[in-house]
């Protein structure tokens, strides 16, 4: 299994940041492996809500079905998906209040039989570099 994760302090209340980073509608703005919806989003998030997307790793795009596991205005989201060659991801979003702004916390995990040994480190850090990417398109859409 591999994992990439990342903290990030920002000048923006809690509310602003998940307004953009708990809204799948926003992911195209800032979320790198994003490439689009196969499905319609739904209108209102909740526990147990799904939806379909195709994202891309290394050039690889995957087809997720999604299901939303934790969701929790203005805090949390966590989904989690299967993807094709039985790849499973999860990713899971959360803000809290930080001095005079707030902290985003944003982790990936991902498993699979193909991601194992030299592609699953690669994988990895190839995601790593791709969150860090993400972070800063985020940040330039506050």
């Amino acid at each position: 299994m591999g994992q990439i994760s990342t903290s990030v302090e920002l000048p923006a209340a809690p509310d602003k940041v998940f307004e953009v980073a708990g809204d799948p509608n926003s992911f195209e703005k800032w979320l790198t492996l994003h490439v689009k919806f196969k499905s319609e989003l739904p209108a209102e998030l909740s526990t147990g809500a799904k939806f379909t997307e195709v994202i891309s790793m290394m050039g690889m795009p995957n087809t997720i079905e999604w299901t939303v596991d934790e969701y929790e205005k203005p805090k949390a989201l966590a989904i989690s998906g299967t993807g094709m060659a039985g790849v499973k991801v999860s990713i899971r979003i959360s803000v809290e209040a930080a001095g005079e702004g707030s902290k985003l916390d944003l982790s990936t995990e991902f498993e699979g039989a193909m991601i194992v040994g030299a592609l699953g480190k690669a994988i990895e850090k190839q995601g790593q570099a791709e969150l860090d990417k993400s972070i800063e398109q985020f940040k330039a859409l506050l």
